[in-house]
């Protein structure tokens, strides 16, 4: 818990809800800051209080609107950064665009770059998110040595629900697609269960044309996992081979659970019996929806970090297990 000296917490609205678990996990109010739209769409803000000196964090997450929570974020940064904030810290569990990480084919862009070239000239001094989608993004960043980019991980809260929800004797990790093969094997090798992967083939974005399965899941609950969930085309067609492959129920953890389109309606068609997702994007209208999604609280670990980094302790102890 903080003392409250020097330290802001604001938010975009993008994430509310998250911004203020966060800041009772620090013992805080959120700082007041209001960020409304024009007439034409312009996005206006106004920091309602002093942040002269103080260490500035400001929470928002790349969903829904992304384009809009993105301005929010940077002409927030700005805004304080000249009305004096001696440090200013984004704090971002979805990193907006984290998916245009590379250039694939011809005259496409690298949008993440773009993005943290934004928020760097913004102002910012300081980048906290969780699971990106590409690890490479971290090198986006140009910053002084002096300042730190923390990319933190879900691994450990979804490690310590598996381990209060599932008997560790009968399940098995399974990873939905070969990139993902490292994430489900660390989490497979520290629960000390079995491990087995997808191998997919696509002929065109989000849409999975075949998925071969590696590894042994017959009379074992399989738990998916991965670090995004949109269209969940691939969980569900992992889910349907997996019940096929003689499965005896199966799960799925992701940690950014962004559910576009008809993806709600897959789920519950699906052989999924429960959605795992964590709470870096709003899901209160998910769950209203459907009764097969239920969400891990992060908030207690994105607050840790804010005292840890204001504090000038390590973070490293939070990559492996939850905060107390």
């Amino acid at each position: 818990m903080l003392n409250g000296t020097g330290v802001k917490i604001f938010t975009g609205n993008s994430h509310p809800e998250l911004a203020e678990i966060i800041a009772r996990r620090l013992g805080l109010s959120l700082s007041k800051a209001e960020v409304t739209k024009s007439g034409i769409g312009e996005t206006n803000v106004r920091i309602a209080e002093s942040v002269r000196e103080n260490d500035v964090y400001i929470i928002n997450t790349g969903c829904g609107a992304v384009n809009t929570a993105l301005m929010e974020l940077c002409i927030m940064i700005h805004a304080c950064k000249i009305a004096s904030a001696k440090r200013i810290t984004a704090v971002l569990p979805l990193f907006p665009y984290s998916r245009q990480d590379k250039k694939d084919k011809s005259r496409a862009p690298i949008t993440a770059k773009l993005v943290a070239n934004m928020i760097q000239k913004s102002g910012c001094d300081h980048i906290i998110t969780m699971d990106l989608h590409a690890s490479q993004i971290q090198g986006f960043f140009d910053v002084p040595a002096s300042h730190v980019h923390v990319q933190l991980y879900a691994e450990p809260s979804s490690i310590l629900y598996i381990r209060t929800h599932f008997d560790l004797q009968n399940i098995v990790i399974v990873s939905p697609d070969a990139g993902g093969a490292k994430r489900a094997t660390s989490i497979a090798d520290r629960l000390g269960v079995d491990f087995a992967l997808f191998h997919k083939e696509r002929k065109k974005a989000n849409s999975v044309s075949r998925m071969i399965l590696v590894g042994h899941v017959k009379d074992k609950v399989a738990i998916l996992v991965d670090d995004m969930a949109d269209t969940c085309g691939t969980l569900t067609l992992a889910a349907r081979h997996l019940a096929e492959g003689g499965a005896a129920k199966v799960y799925a953890i992701v940690t950014h659970g962004i559910l576009s389109g008809n993806a709600l309606e897959s789920i519950e068609e699906s052989a999924l019996e429960k959605l795992i997702v964590t709470n870096t994007l709003p899901q209160q209208e998910n769950q209203a929806k459907s009764k097969k999604i239920e969400v891990v609280d992060i908030g207690p670990v994105l607050g840790e970090v804010i005292r840890r980094s204001h504090y000038g302790e390590s973070v490293s102890k939070l990559f492996h297990e939850v905060p107390y």
